[in-house]
């Protein structure tokens, strides 16, 4: 929940006598108290909603561990420069494979045992044309 100490509490209520006037005040209070209470109700009704589809499992979940206010862009940039890559960099031997179709291959149909002919040639080279699927519709 939000914290907010009583120094804070009683500079938004005069902010708001300010701001509203002493006559509009209470219809404006009124209406943020129903509308805090509609919230309430609407995030307790997902959560039960959640829990029914859920089941056991709902039980199971570490909440806390969801909780956006843990992450610290800085510790998970640190983290990823400090773990080593699994990829190879472009140009490096040995990276994953692309099947290209060759310029001889045709096409062939849905009841064909036939397939078309394929080279395998690096995952990106600048040199070669763009892959694509001749039996792609």
């Amino acid at each position: 929940m939000l914290n907010i100490g009583g120094g804070e509490v009683v500079l938004l209520v005069l902010l708001a006598l300010l701001v509203l006037g002493p006559s509009r005040l209470p219809t404006y209070a009124a209406l943020l108290a129903q509308n805090v209470r509609r919230l309430r109700d609407l995030a307790e009704g997902a959560k039960s909603q959640i829990r029914t589809e859920m089941g056991p499992a709902f039980d199971d979940v570490d909440w806390r561990q969801l909780d956006p206010r843990q992450y610290d862009p800085r510790r998970i940039v640190r983290e990823a420069l400090a773990t080593p890559s699994d990829t190879p960099r472009a140009g490096s031997s040995g990276g994953p494979t692309v099947q290209h179709a060759t310029a001889g291959s045709t096409a062939v149909g849905p009841g064909s045992a036939a397939r078309p002919s394929a080279a395998t040639v690096p995952a990106f080279d600048p040199a070669r044309p763009t892959p694509f699927d001749l039996e792609a519709t």
